[in-house]
């Protein structure tokens, strides 16, 4: 399990937010599936400027911790 608050990058894309992998998010929650499925993650994205853009929910799967500096 990640950390909470913890960099994230993403494993794939997801179109539909439009996000790419490699894109940089920070976990702050995690959601169960409605019917049974993987969990997901919820992460906050950020902009260039680090301002927040968006909250979304991906599968666990779908995400790597990004080792601290």
């Amino acid at each position: 399990m990640i950390e909470l608050y913890t960099r994230v990058a993403l494993r794939r894309d997801f179109p539909e937010y439009p996000l790419k992998r490699g894109d940089i998010a920070t976990f702050i929650d995690t959601a169960p599936h409605p019917t049974g499925g993987e969990a997901g993650y919820i992460l906050e994205i950020f902009n260039a400027l680090g301002e927040s853009i968006d909250v979304v929910t991906v599968p666990k799967s779908a995400v790597v911790a990004i080792p601290p500096p």
